[in-house]
């Protein structure tokens, strides 16, 4: 996903919806937030997707792909939601997967700089 192409989207829905204190009145959350995403201080969120595509109906392909209808067809809402959660499931899986990765090449580095050491003592 690319970062500028989504920011890009959420001007959109910023214009569409009369400015980021607007928007941010209908999604629930802090003006500042908004400003932050859109002005890159701040990284975009799965928040932030969650509530643009539940609260304001926005679809997430067009969101975070750019392809697709802009809003969520009602008849389609449900399966893309379920989709959505589904993914989210998928990518905190596999960022787990990856933690457990790096902390068994750290073992790794470990036990050969032990090796390195026994073998030169």
């Amino acid at each position: 996903m690319s970062d500028d192409a989504l920011i890009r989207r959420l001007k959109i829905i910023v214009k569409e919806h009369g400015g980021q204190l607007a928007l941010a009145k209908a999604i629930e959350v802090d003006q500042g937030f908004i400003s932050k995403v859109i002005n890159k201080k701040q990284e975009i969120s799965y928040y932030l997707i969650r509530k643009l595509c539940f609260q304001l109906k926005y679809s997430p392909e067009w969101l975070i792909l750019g392809s697709g209808e802009r809003k969520i067809n009602k008849a389609d809402s449900p399966k893309l939601i379920t989709e959505i959660q589904m993914l989210r499931t998928e990518v905190d899986i596999l960022h787990a997967r990856m933690r457990a990765f790096e902390m068994q090449l750290e073992g790794l580095r470990v036990q050969e700089q032990t090796d390195r050491t026994q073998q030169a003592g």
